[in-house]
């Protein structure tokens, strides 16, 4: 069943069930947001998305990015309500995240000024410059968790409540379940996590990860950690990953090229044999 939604006075066709924030987008309607990635199901954390929204009942505000339409109904995303809570939410944040990517360039779109409401913990003394990064930039979207969870790795987590809750490894330790791939730092919005490479090496969360290069074209494609990672959730590491990064391996796009090289060396041989057989 399709819907009728009107947003900010044009109205547009949505499908049952689908969330306020994909019809936006999905029409190029700016929606200001922090903790949705696309390869991502929608947290409601950082709560910039919201809009007002009036299914019949006067107007209410909701989380766009997870709020499900169920009925004809109208949203206004700039509605002066709306840039209020806005400002307000980016008035904390970028207390809290002096440092974060993004923040800056959303508080002049929002008029935010200098703050003295709001206050942050302070960094310790003597803390790394990757701690650093981490504790002033970080917005506690939860993206990163959300990520290295869906891979079953569970190496990074949110610790601690209040206004010294965090996103860190078990007990500020080097972990053991990191295997480096990177993910949490991708999927960051404000560039929080400190992932380094150089030398052949990746450096995040206090740890080191060597890397695997593929034997045609030599791309370091993932740290030996991650490849052993990943034989093993698909059922084909018979080694314990002893070996892996040892064997020469290929990366994701060279392994294609060759399944198509063979299809088609294979095709084009079938194909030279029944030519040959009707002449």
């Amino acid at each position: 069943m399709m819907l009728n939604v009107k947003i900010n006075g044009k109205t547009y066709e949505a499908e049952n069930g689908e969330y306020v924030l994909d019809l936006c987008r999905r029409n190029r309607i700016l929606v200001p947001t922090l903790c949705q990635h696309d390869s991502l199901s929608g947290l409601g954390a950082c709560r910039l998305c919201v809009v007002e929204i009036n299914e019949g009942k006067g107007n209410q505000v909701v989380v766009s990015c997870v709020y499900p339409l169920s009925r004809d109904c109208e949203v206004f995303t700039e509605s002066e309500k709306i840039k209020s809570l806005r400002k307000t939410i980016l008035s904390m944040l970028i207390t809290r995240a002096p440092m974060g990517d993004r923040l800056a360039s959303l508080c002049q779109i929002y008029g935010v000024e200098k703050e003295t409401r709001f206050s942050a913990p302070k960094t310790e003394k003597g803390a790394s410059s990757g701690r650093k990064r981490l504790e002033e930039a970080c917005v506690l979207c939860g993206l990163c968790t959300k990520a290295c969870e869906s891979l079953g790795t569970g190496a990074i987590s949110t610790v601690n409540r209040g206004i010294t809750k965090k996103i860190s490894t078990p007990y500020d330790e080097t972990s053991a379940d990191c295997v480096g791939c990177g993910s949490c730092a991708a999927v960051c919005p404000t560039k929080a996590i400190e992932c380094t490479e150089n030398s052949g090496q990746r450096l995040i969360w206090g740890k080191k990860f060597k890397f695997i290069r593929c034997a045609s074209c030599k791309t370091a494609f993932a740290t030996e950690e991650q490849y052993a990672y990943a034989l093993k959730m698909a059922g084909l590491d018979d080694s314990g990953g002893k070996t892996a990064g040892q064997k020469p391996v290929l990366c994701e796009a060279c392994r294609r090229k060759k399944s198509t090289d063979i299809f088609a060396g294979a095709f084009g041989e079938t194909n030279r044999k029944k030519s040959a057989r009707h002449h």
